[in-house]
C-alpha cells in the first residue's frame, strides 16, 4: 500500500475534524474514505462526459465508471444524457 502526504489549508483540516467525529473513524480510515468516494465520483462524471460526447459506447462508459450497465444506464437518466446513438447502437446491444 502507497503513501500519500499533502498539506491542507487549516479550514479544510477543521472539516476533517469534524467528520471525524461524526463518522467515528480514526484520520486514516476517513481520508481513505473520502479519497475512494471521490475518484469514484470522478470515474463516473469523465464516462458520463465521455459518453454524451459520443467517444465511447454505453458500455464501455458503464464500465470505466465501474457500475452496472443497469445503473449506469439510471445515472445517464437522472443526468438526462443520451447515450443512444445509431454508430453505437450495435456494440451497445452486443454487450448487454
Amino acid at each position: 500500500m502507497g503513501t500519500i502526504s499533502t498539506r491542507v489549508p487549516d479550514e479544510l483540516e477543521a472539516e476533517l475534524e469534524a467528520y471525524l467525529e461524526d463518522e467515528k473513524l480514526d484520520r486514516s480510515t476517513a481520508v481513505r474514505k473520502l479519497l475512494t468516494e471521490g475518484l469514484e465520483e470522478w470515474r463516473r462524471e469523465r464516462s458520463l462526459d465521455q459518453l454524451a460526447a459520443g467517444t465511447v459506447t454505453f458500455s464501455k462508459a458503464a464500465e470505466m465508471a465501474g457500475m452496472s450497465v443497469w445503473d449506469f444506464a439510471q445515472l445517464a437518466k437522472e443526468r438526462d444524457i443520451t447515450w443512444v446513438a445509431d454508430d453505437h447502437l450495435d456494440a451497445d446491444l452486443e454487450a448487454l
